[in-house]
């Protein structure tokens, strides 16, 4: 997992390979309903309406999420691109950061999948924002990132192990 920064943008990329086929892969990340799967329990990651059909561009999802201190944010995103079993792109309408552009890749590669995620951000706040970033943030980020990267692996095996 990666972060970078271009001014007041923050980038978060990470990679993962798991042992499973493009369509197994596009199939469980392509589902709206599989994020709560993926997402830590304290969160209490809810879809409130959006979820219920296959991935679609211009599918508006509305989430109650609670990332920080038991306090439960309203977030809106919309799925702007979708190349099949390819790449998806999701962008908050709604929410708690002033950008947020996330890119889900997934490439076929020699015993499974590698899948991509690059996450485009910004805090608002300004310099307030930008001073809890490497505080709260970015370690919340991170905790999020590597729970999914663990739950994957249960749910689909670690890639290493099937080499």
């Amino acid at each position: 997992m990666k972060f970078s920064t271009k001014g007041t943008v923050y980038r978060l990329s990470s990679k993962q390979n798991l042992p499973i086929t493009v369509d197994e892969a596009w199939s469980f990340l392509s589902s709206p309903k599989n994020l709560k799967t993926i997402t830590p329990d304290y969160m209490s990651f809810d879809i409130i309406s959006g979820g219920e059909k296959p991935m679609f561009a211009g599918q508006i999802i509305q989430y109650i999420v609670t990332p920080i201190l038991g306090i439960k944010t309203n977030w809106v995103t919309e799925i702007t691109h979708v190349v099949d079993k390819k790449y998806f792109v999701d962008e908050q309408r709604f929410g708690p950061y002033s950008l947020w552009h996330h890119k889900h890749f997934i490439k076929k590669i020699e015993g499974g999948v590698e899948m991509e995620d690059i996450i485009d951000y910004k805090i608002p706040m300004g310099f307030l924002g930008r001073l809890m970033h490497p505080i709260l943030i970015k370690p919340k980020l991170t905790e999020i990132f590597n729970y999914r990267t663990e739950k994957l692996k249960e749910l689909y095996g670690s890639f290493d192990e099937h080499i």
